[in-house]
C-alpha cells in the first residue's frame, strides 16, 4: 500500500497585482507521498473546484524540469528545499505527516506577481532581447568542424547554456539580483567564436536592461548557485564582470 501524508499547506493568494495578499490554510489529506509537488496542487484545485471555490493560479508547462514556468518558493527556498532540481521535480516523500509546508511566489521587483503563485517572468525575456544572441548570416549548415573549439570551452558554455531562465537565482538574493542569469547567458556565448563579434554590445546592453528593469546588484554570497535548479556556477559571473570590463575600455 502506498505511503500517504496529511499536512496543511499555507498559500499566498493574491487575486490581482494592485490588490492585497495574504496566506490561506489548506488541510490536506491522505496524499501519496510519490505525487509530485505540482501533482497536490493540481489534487487541491480539484476539489476547490468542487467546493465552487477559486482554484489557486501557479505556472507549469513541461513537468519536467526544463521550462522553468514552476517558479514556486517553497518553505523559504526557491523550487523548495530538493537540490539541483526544479518545483515540478519535488516529491511528497520530502515532507513529513504533519507538517506545515508554506508556498509563495517569487519576491522580486523585476518579478511583480500577476495572480496568487504566478508572477511575470517577462523581464528575462526583455534582457535577452537586449543582447542575448548573436547576428549571422543564415544559409546552408556548416560542418560541425568548420570553427575548432577546445572541449573545456565547449563544456563551459554547455553549462552556462544550461540555465532555464526560472529565477530562482532572484529569489534566492537579498537584492533581487539577476546576475546568475544574465552571466549565464553572456557566458554561453562569450565563450564560443560565434559570439565574439557582438560581445563587448552584450555585455553592456544585457546589464543596463537588468539595472533598467528593477533587478538588484550581486551580493556575493552565492545564494544564487545553491539554489539554482541547474548548478549554474558564478564563475560566470566572474566572467561578465570581466566581459563588462573589456567593453568599457574599448569605449
Amino acid at each position: 500500500m502506498d505511503k500517504t501524508i496529511s499536512f496543511t499547506l499555507k498559500v499566498w493568494r493574491q487575486r490581482s497585482p494592485k490588490e492585497k495578499g495574504c496566506f490561506k490554510s489548506y488541510q490536506m489529506k491522505d496524499i501519496p507521498t510519490d505525487t509530485s509537488f505540482l501533482e497536490m496542487l493540481d489534487i487541491l484545485n480539484e476539489d476547490l473546484i468542487n467546493k465552487g471555490e477559486e482554484p489557486i493560479v501557479f505556472d507549469h508547462d513541461c513537468r519536467e524540469g526544463i521550462c522553468g514556468m514552476c517558479s514556486l518558493y517553497v518553505n523559504g527556498h526557491p523550487h523548495g528545499p530538493a537540490t539541483g532540481a526544479t518545483t515540478c521535480q519535488l516529491y511528497m516523500r520530502r515532507f513529513k505527516d504533519g507538517d506545515t509546508i508554506t508556498v509563495e511566489p517569487w519576491r522580486s521587483a523585476g518579478f511583480p506577481v500577476i495572480r496568487d503563485l504566478m508572477v511575470d517572468r517577462s523581464a528575462f525575456d526583455k534582457i535577452m532581447q537586449a543582447g542575448g544572441y548573436t547576428s549571422i548570416n543564415v544559409g546552408g549548415v556548416p560542418d560541425a568542424n568548420a570553427i575548432p573549439i577546445s572541449k573545456e570551452k565547449a563544456d563551459l558554455a554547455m553549462d552556462a547554456a544550461s540555465c532555464i531562465g526560472c529565477g530562482a537565482c532572484v529569489a534566492a538574493c537579498k537584492n533581487g539580483s539577476a546576475m546568475l542569469f544574465v552571466s549565464a547567458k553572456v557566458s554561453q556565448l562569450a565563450l564560443l567564436p560565434q559570439g565574439q563579434v557582438e560581445a563587448a554590445r552584450r555585455a553592456k546592453s544585457m546589464l543596463h536592461k537588468m539595472d533598467e528593469l528593477g533587478f538588484g546588484n550581486c551580493t556575493n554570497t552565492r545564494a544564487c548557485e545553491a539554489e539554482c535548479p541547474k548548478c549554474v556556477s558564478i564563475s560566470n559571473i566572474a566572467r561578465l564582470n570581466r566581459e563588462f570590463i573589456a567593453a568599457k575600455l574599448k569605449d
